[in-house]
């Protein structure tokens, strides 16, 4: 089953977003800390609205928790980067892999993308656009990791 990962979230309706995408797809979601925001704040809930009973929430204290838990379950860590080689859609996705997303702020850090199997980009026209909003590019990502892998049929 695909996962995702926010590494270091720092705003929390992003994140309360990702979550309900991630409800809406019984995809599990994991909260690589330290976050930007207390778990419990209002806008974090308001984000998710009244999924958050339906969401599949892992978690870890820090990058070291998550490595480790990562090594116990196994999979391919793919990271999704501004500084990623390869085009997401030409990328072949498995059902183990974890979707690693870095924070609004400064993406994936070094270690983070030194640690993934692969790391891969969502295309942009503009060059004078940085980067795509962090729900978005989660629900771009994941989606075409859904698709590939069969799970969209299912939904």
């Amino acid at each position: 089953m695909v996962k995702v990962v926010l590494v270091h979230p720092q705003i929390p309706p992003n994140t309360g977003n990702v979550a309900r995408t991630c409800a809406a797809t019984c995809t599990p979601l994991h909260l690589v800390g330290p976050l930007g925001f207390e778990i419990s704040d209002r806008t974090l809930k308001r984000a998710g609205l009244d999924y958050w009973p339906f969401v599949n929430l892992t978690q870890h204290q820090d990058w070291p928790e998550f490595t480790s838990y990562h090594k116990h379950h196994g999979g391919r860590c793919i990271g999704f980067s501004t500084s990623g080689k390869i085009n997401y859609l030409d990328f072949s996705f498995h059902p183990d892999d974890w979707l690693l997303m870095g924070s609004e702020t400064q993406g994936l850090s070094s270690e983070s993308l030194d640690y993934c199997h692969s790391v891969v980009k969502i295309p942009m026209a503009q060059p004078g656009v940085r980067s795509l909003n962090l729900s978005v590019s989660t629900a771009i990502g994941l989606f075409e990791a859904l698709r590939q892998v069969g799970e969209l049929r299912k939904l």
